[in-house]
């Protein structure tokens, strides 16, 4: 006769717990018919001999908790009551989900204490359940710490003991905390050392006397584990008023202003945060958190070194990495065996900005993921529509993965991704130790060079909601040859539009970048390369600095005279800024001629009405007006306004810098009303569709305040020019020729 409990299935698919353990005073029954105890003695049943055990009395109940309570641990709001209270109700069930490293375990770990604390009456027992191995062995423990008979027979079922004193009411009230749950196979594989072996979930009874806390990184697992959404919490970093007070903990006094600079960076994950913590108390006083932020700032390379920095932890697990990088890269490494693709996908998406990763950037145009690698095509068979379903289910499975994993969310709508920057740098250099990094850096800047439009007003939609993502394609140059074309292309077309939008700055660098980029590969007398040199003259003489624009206008006009011809657009767009330039240093005569001289060739080779003749023809009459030449000006201006308006519509920019170059004659002549009707549409205008601190825009307020001044309105026209002037400071710098005008303009009219 076997002594152990029977592992038959009951109605609902559970281990059968029809031969329980009765209270815990319960003896073995005495087997042949014997009414004395059996010490230490042997039983012969069919042919063989076991062991019996010498009976135990049962334990009160106390708590297994492997880590010590942690004496910096923040209370975050209400979850941990939220948690406790899951804990407390019959059959409880909760999962605390979230990536790696935002402080589920200590949550957890807090947890236990307090319920071991407040209800003594209760079991509290902990099982690691990152491997099989490992819960077996947290069953094992369970079993020693409640003395279960029959735990030391040589083919005893641990599990099924377990399950079957958990079950049983009469033994007590418990918690148990399944700790970094996060794998599926562990509970859910039915591969064990027997056929007839069962997956480890089917030993986590649903009984009213016990409780089950999971933490876990995976929420499919959660759902599994506990039942419903219902029983998960979401643990997402932590708000800035715990982070500091985290890091208050583990520092002491702080720089308030450093301090919250400092969590900022770190995203306000936790283990990031005592890790940094950690760093810096280890290297005190040489190391503080001002000189971290130096170091962090520092570059890409140091942000890895100080992440991968792993100072170990106490009440950490100690096969869990205390590093943040290497914590979230074993879940990167657990995806890669599960789905690659979900990895390729969450490869990518690590090079885009941490927002605003639309689905369209990730999927080619026929809805594949772009990452997909196609045998079919490979082969040089066709695709079927079955092929492109295909495609997307796997985008989608991928992408419940990664939320899955918490490694990304999205929008409301589902269709636009947000990843942490500190998972994209792990990511990335997760994809460097594997040298994958410039695979997917290339896909990156063919998908963003795709999907980039030229910098024209028209696509200004497009190119507002990309542009975050080509800023950070600036640190992203191909090693490939070819691929640094087309980088050289996204980046041109970034920098285009950053200088319409008064960006100029950032415009600088992508053109720069570009510019040199293409002269290297094509050459400076192609006709990108000149292109390039030409929007670089153009960003030059945006920022004030004339002589290097006007240089540049030159080599481009004579280069692109001779190598495109002295009609190509190129060589009279260029003929047109230098002129521009030359009107800006007051050379009016030699804008004047070029000037003419631009306008009638567009007017021959491309028409009246086009853009660039249209744009000549407002460059000529700004320089009629320069040289009091009102008349001519204000005729010239007119035309333009009716026919750009008609043309391009009467918001575009084009159409609203002729109405301001109209209204500026219009006050050069006295005729302030009429000045100040069309300089406050152009300004109102202007805010809503550039921006109110656009460069425009802070013309037309300049031109607004001076219009007000001279019709005696002297208060209202000092705080426009003030804000305008400050604006200007931040915008363009304290050197350039609009702020001075303007800080000249508020000196003047403040006496």
């Amino acid at each position: 006769m076997d002594p152990l409990p029977s592992r038959d299935l009951d109605m609902e698919g559970q281990p059968g717990t029809a031969n329980q353990f009765g209270d815990r005073n319960r003896m073995f029954p005495n087997f042949g018919g014997s009414q004395k105890n059996i010490e230490g003695s042997s039983y012969e049943s069919g042919g063989g001999v076991m062991n019996i055990e010498r009976a135990e009395t049962p334990p009160a109940p106390f708590a297994i908790i492997p880590f010590s309570r942690d004496p910096d641990f923040v209370n975050r709001g209400g979850i941990l009551d939220q948690i406790y209270g899951r804990c407390s109700e019959p059959a409880g069930r909760v999962s605390l989900v979230g990536l790696g490293g935002v402080g589920k375990s200590q949550l957890a770990i807090e947890c236990a204490y307090r319920v071991a604390a407040e209800q003594t009456n209760k079991w509290i027992f902990w099982i690691h359940a990152g491997t099989q191995a490992r819960v077996e062995e947290g069953f094992r423990t369970i079993a020693d710490a409640v003395k279960l008979p029959g735990r030391n027979q040589p083919k005893a079922d641990i599990p099924q003991l377990v399950y079957s004193w958990l079950s049983n009411e009469r033994n007590g009230r418990w918690v148990i905390v399944l700790d970094s749950a996060d794998d599926s196979d562990v509970f859910y594989s039915t591969t064990g050392p027997t056929p007839k072996s069962k997956p480890l979930a089917t030993y986590l009874p649903q009984s009213r006397n016990g409780a089950i806390l999971v933490t876990t990184r995976n929420k499919n697992l959660a759902r599994r584990l506990t039942g419903n959404d219902a029983n998960i919490l979401d643990v997402g970093p932590m708000v800035e008023a715990d982070a500091l007070s985290l890091l208050k903990k583990k520092l002491g006094l702080l720089d308030i202003d450093r301090a919250t600079e400092l969590v900022r960076v770190l995203e306000y994950v936790p283990l990031a945060i005592s890790q940094a913590a950690g760093y810096i108390r280890a290297r005190a006083p040489r190391s503080s958190p001002e000189k971290y932020l130096d170091e962090f700032r520092a570059g890409e390379r140091k942000r890895i070194k100080l992440l991968g920095h792993d100072g170990g932890d106490l009440r950490r697990d100690g096969s869990a990495s205390n590093a943040i990088l290497t914590t979230w890269q074993i879940s990167f490494e657990h995806i890669c065996s599960k789905r690659p693709s979900a990895t390729d996908l969450l490869s990518l998406m690590s090079f885009f900005d941490r927002q605003g990763i639309s689905e369209s950037l990730l999927k080619d145009s026929d809805g594949a993921q772009c990452v997909k690698i196609n045998k079919k095509l490979e082969a040089g068979e066709s695709e079927s529509e079955d092929d492109c379903n295909e495609a997307e289910d796997m985008f989608e499975d991928d992408v419940a993965m990664l939320r899955d994993y918490c490694l990304v969310s999205t929008n409301e709508a589902g269709d636009v991704f947000e990843m942490h920057g500190l998972v994209q740098l792990s990511t990335r250099k997760w994809l460097e130790a594997r040298g994958l990094q410039e695979k997917f850096k290339a896909q990156f800047v063919k998908r963003m060079a795709m999907s980039f439009p030229r910098g024209d007003y028209s696509n200004w939609v497009i190119c507002r909601r990309l542009f975050v993502h080509v800023e950070k394609a600036m640190g992203c140059r191909p090693a490939d040859g070819e691929m640094e074309e087309v980088w050289a292309r996204l980046l041109y077309n970034g920098g285009w539009y950053a200088w319409l939008q008064g960006q100029y700055e950032i415009a600088e660098r992508m053109v720069d970048k570009a510019r040199r980029t293409r002269e290297k590969r094509l050459g400076r007398e192609d006709e990108a390369s000149l292109q390039s040199v030409l929007l670089y003259a153009s960003v030059m003489k945006a920022r004030g600095r004339w002589k290097e624009a006007e240089s540049l206008f030159v080599q481009v006009m004579e280069t692109s005279s001779r190598v495109l011809g002295e009609e190509h657009p190129d060589t009279l767009t260029s003929m047109a800024n230098l002129a521009s330039t030359y009107r800006n240093q007051g050379r009016w005569k030699e804008a004047e001629s070029l000037e003419v001289q631009v306008m009638e060739t567009f007017k021959r080779v491309l028409g009246e009405e086009h853009p660039h003749t249209l744009t000549s023809m407002a460059n000529l009459a700004s320089t009629y007006r320069n040289q009091g030449r009102w008349k001519e000006a204000e005729s010239l201006f007119v035309q333009v306004v009716e026919t750009s308006s008609r043309v391009l519509g009467e918001e575009h920019p084009s159409t609203l810098t002729s109405m301001a170059n109209l209204a500026s004659t219009f006050w050069n002549q006295g005729r302030w009303k009429e000045a100040e009707s069309l300089g406050v549409q152009v300004m109102e205008t202007r805010k809503r569709v550039l921006g109110e601190e656009h460069p425009s825009t802070l013309t037309s307020m300049a031109n607004l305040a001076i219009t007000w001044e001279n019709q005696g309105r002297h208060s209202d026209a000092l705080v426009l020019m003030r804000d305008c002037a400050e604006a200007r400071r931040r915008l363009l710098g304290e050197n350039h020729p609009n702020t001075l005008s303007s800080l000249a303009a508020v000196a003047a009219w403040s006496i």
